[in-house]
């Protein structure tokens, strides 16, 4: 194999992989936007009813009670929201990072193969050197 076809190989699998990881991102993007519509879904209802909660209530103490209870369950869930979405985020990034993973150990090893070739091409141009200089 030549120089070219190692080139137009080495770029086809980086682009290929490059697009693997794109897929990846997309993918990690929409999940995220998933959860994320489905959380703004459950905290409008969740505050919903809090509010017709708040509205039946007939003393001080109950009012204050029921507001407790909302800020407790309300941070509660804007905590396991933001673990979740930390998550997807983390689990995206490694995913994603896999394809491109691949593409730097192919190009150190191409890097190897080509200088090891480079300094056989070397010392049998300085052998061939040596060569002619003692038959002179």
């Amino acid at each position: 194999m030549n120089m070219y076809d190692d080139a137009s190989k080495i770029t086809k699998e980086a682009m290929d992989n490059s697009m693997k990881s794109f897929a990846v991102m997309t993918k990690g993007m929409q999940q995220i936007a998933a959860e994320t519509q489905d959380y703004t879904k459950r905290a409008y209802e969740h505050q919903a009813s809090y509010f017709e909660r708040l509205m039946q209530s007939k003393s001080f103490d109950k009012t204050l009670e029921v507001q407790t209870e909302f800020a407790k369950s309300a941070y509660q869930d804007w905590v396991a929201q933001a673990t979740k979405i930390g998550e997807i985020y983390a689990d995206t990034a490694k995913e994603a990072y896999r394809p491109l993973e691949s593409n730097a150990s192919m190009a150190v090893a191409t890097g190897e193969a080509t200088a090891e070739k480079t300094v056989r091409k070397a010392e049998a141009a300085a052998d061939k050197a040596t060569s002619a200089a003692k038959a002179n």
